[in-house]
């Protein structure tokens, strides 16, 4: 907070400035409470924003060789065959 000492709202102690990427930010050391001026947030945002980088987003679909651990202990588990279709059991 530019411009003079300031107390903490929370418990009256002095608050204590300091920089962190290039930005003040006012803290008390008692309560280890941050208090930030107007657009400080802003550019804290920002700049972490600028620095993350996107992650990939996960694939829905397991990876392959992937074992459904629901028929981990399921010895007699056969694949579900193909439903046959409205004319192969009209025709079988």
């Amino acid at each position: 907070m530019a411009g003079g000492s300031f107390t903490c709202p929370v418990d009256g102690s002095p608050l204590s400035p300091m920089e962190r990427q290039g930005i003040e930010i006012d803290f008390c050391p008692t309560c280890r409470g941050v208090w930030l001026d107007r657009g400080e947030l802003d550019k804290i945002i920002e700049r972490s924003a600028a620095q993350a980088a996107p992650a990939p987003a996960p694939s829905p679909w397991p990876e392959p060789g992937y074992r459904d651990p629901r028929h981990a202990g399921d010895r007699h588990h056969h694949p579900h065959k193909k439903r046959k279709s409205f004319f192969e059991e009209l025709f079988d």
